[in-house]
């Protein structure tokens, strides 16, 4: 493991790396910017719930992803998760390992680039850690107990952030009730077996000494449902593809990232479309992020929505499982999204 974490090695290389240099065409030095487009935001107490939806949707269509502000997640209480992942990455191996590897199973693990699995021409230059985090409270007993804090603060945090999702009493920030909505679905319809399974991944992307040869993440669009991420301020390294561009998604202070994923894009029979996007580095700090992911079961059912359809409008993907497009999505990367279209 001392080897591979790239945190544990970067600082004294003065280059990246040859299993780290990206393929020319990937390489973030040879990209074209859209500096001139602007970044959906939605201010969740600013407008009224049709205006919402409106604008929700229209993100979705256009973009795959949108930033939200307002949304009810005290700044205090996420400056704190962030800090104690920041304290994570920073603890000595041997205790990060020791924190990350109490579950038999492997669900909570720490990893370096995408960890082993499907691993691509190149590596990306970022240290992981993830676990499950289901509304049962199933998995804390395999949660890290140090950096102290770790568990109270992250049930806290990922409680509320839960609420963005799926709370019913405050429908302006009722995320997944909202997309149901403005789709003409049951606003309960993404509850359930399709979102019970969620998993929150720490980023850790360290200074890098050649920021444009390589990647924190290669070009991909999630599997799931929707993501929820929260940058660290003042660092710009997420971009979205939009127009044979990449567009910066410059961090708003406090505000989430809201990320469609392809399982989203396969329910709405492509209306909606998951967000193409990227992690560029610097190569003067380093940068941490939150992410929390909504997934189905393994054996949730994705497929079109029967609604959604009709003579004019036929399914243009098939039925299918989420493990199963999980098999995809790591076997195939970019391609599988074109191999499952009918």
């Amino acid at each position: 493991m001392d080897r591979k974490l790239v945190s544990s090695w970067c600082n004294l290389h003065s280059s990246v790396p040859s299993s780290y240099v990206q393929p020319p065409e990937r390489r973030p030095g040879n990209a074209v910017l859209a500096t001139d487009k602007t970044n959906p935001v939605i201010d969740l107490e600013g407008l009224d719930r049709a205006d919402i939806i409106r604008n929700i949707i229209k993100s979705s269509e256009e973009y795959g992803f949108f930033q939200i502000i307002n949304h009810g997640v005290p700044k205090e209480l996420v400056d704190n998760t962030l800090s104690i992942f920041k304290e994570f990455h920073a603890m000595p191996l041997d205790e990060k390992v020791k924190e990350s590897s109490k579950d038999p199973n492997g669900r909570c693990k720490l990893y370096t680039s995408t960890g082993g699995k499907g691993e691509d021409v190149a590596k990306y230059w970022k240290d992981s850690f993830e676990h499950p985090c289901p509304p049962s409270g199933k998995f804390m007993e395999y949660w890290p107990e140090k950096p102290v804090g770790y568990r109270h603060t992250l049930s806290i945090v990922l409680g509320i952030c839960r609420e963005i999702y799926t709370r019913t009493e405050n429908t302006r920030t009722q995320n997944l009730g909202l997309i149901s909505e403005g789709l003409g679905l049951n606003p309960n319809y993404f509850y359930g077996e399709l979102s019970e399974n969620p998993v929150v991944i720490s980023h850790h992307y360290p200074p890098c000494p050649e920021p444009s040869l390589t990647l924190g993440a290669s070009r991909h669009k999630d599997p799931n449902i929707l993501t929820l991420l929260y940058q660290e301020a003042e660092i710009t390294a997420l971009q979205v593809f939009k127009d044979g561009a990449w567009i910066p998604v410059e961090p708003i202070p406090n505000a989430f990232v809201v990320n469609m994923g392809f399982m989203l894009q396969i329910i709405s029979n492509g209306r909606l479309i998951g967000a193409e996007h990227r992690v560029i580095t610097n190569s003067s700090t380093g940068r941490h992020t939150i992410a929390y992911f909504i997934n189905p079961t393994k054996d949730a059912l994705i497929e079109p929505v029967k609604s959604l359809l009709s003579a004019t409008s036929p399914p243009i993907y098939p039925s299918m499982t989420f493990g199963q497009l999980l098999e995809n999505f790591v076997n195939k990367g970019p391609a599988f999204e074109a191999e499952l279209q009918i």
